[in-house]
């Protein structure tokens, strides 16, 4: 098994801290499939990118609610009509979640060469934002 050190990330990456103790740890949810990658883009951009080989879009739901990114994958009923003489192949279906911290909106997602990638954005609003207060 292969170990990172992602702790250079903790410093920028805003909302997957939670998730990067999951990874280092071991305990990813869902027994590891499929295998996915976190990248950070810029400073306030994400993006995730899952290996959903053998998935049509129709196949995939991206969920987003209270802070919980939740994408499914469920084949059609096809397989039953199939007879393998061997099946290396995974076709099973497939369940993951990720904890998103507090301002991350979700962009875009598009499916391109067997990986489903989700474009996340960070946007804190003028409230939330460090303001400075000059001194008279």
């Amino acid at each position: 098994m292969r170990n990172f050190d992602l702790s250079p990330l903790y410093r920028s990456a805003i909302g997957f801290d939670r998730l990067f103790n999951l990874i280092e740890s071991g305990q990813s949810q869902g027994g590891g499939y499929p295998p996915y990658n976190v990248e950070l883009v810029d400073e306030n951009h994400y993006r995730i990118a899952i290996a959903v080989a053998g998935f049509a879009e129709s196949e995939l739901d991206i969920t987003a609610h209270d802070n919980m990114l939740l994408v499914k994958g469920a084949h059609k009923d096809a397989a039953a009509e199939r007879t393998y003489l061997y099946q290396g192949i995974a076709e099973r279906n497939f369940e993951r979640k990720f904890q998103l911290a507090e301002h991350i909106q979700i962009k875009s997602a598009n499916l391109a060469n067997g990986l489903l990638y989700i474009d996340l954005e960070r946007v804190v609003p003028e409230s939330s934002k460090p303001r400075r207060i000059d001194i008279r």
